[in-house]
């Protein structure tokens, strides 16, 4: 069990979305924002740093928003769709963009591979969301 699982079972009212689903979307959101990081500081050793300008800011965006992502998504106590649903948008498209960038230069660095995918992974983590608050 996750802290954010954990976190989430002791809270006293009504969680506005799916507990467990929430959960592992915390904890990916994190993850994606870490890895992101890390993406960025590898792509800031690499010989041809100048060329990673964009693929840089796209992993600091994207770690950025994801961590803003998950803080807003973990608080459930008079939760609000309409802030809630923007942001996780948001993540979205900065998943997929950061995704796309990372991916063009995968096949020749392995951090960008491996953050490709797990934008990925977040990327439909925040699409299962969107669809779990327009219910």
């Amino acid at each position: 069990m996750t802290h954010a699982q954990e976190m989430l079972r002791t809270y006293p009212n009504e969680v506005g979305l799916d507990a467990e689903r929430l959960a592992r979307a915390i904890d990916l959101l994190v993850d994606c924002a870490n890895t992101c990081t890390q993406c960025a500081d590898a792509c800031l050793s690499e010989d041809r740093m100048a060329e990673l300008a964009r693929c840089i800011r796209l992993n600091l965006d994207c770690a950025d928003i994801c961590l803003a992502a998950s803080r807003v998504v973990s608080r459930q106590t008079e939760y609000d769709v309409e802030v809630t649903r923007p942001l996780v948008e948001a993540c979205l498209a900065a998943c997929r963009s950061c995704g796309d960038e990372c991916e063009s230069h995968g096949a020749h660095m392995e951090h960008c591979r491996i953050c490709a995918e797990q934008c990925r992974a977040c990327e439909r983590t925040c699409r299962e969301l969107l669809d779990e608050m327009a219910r």
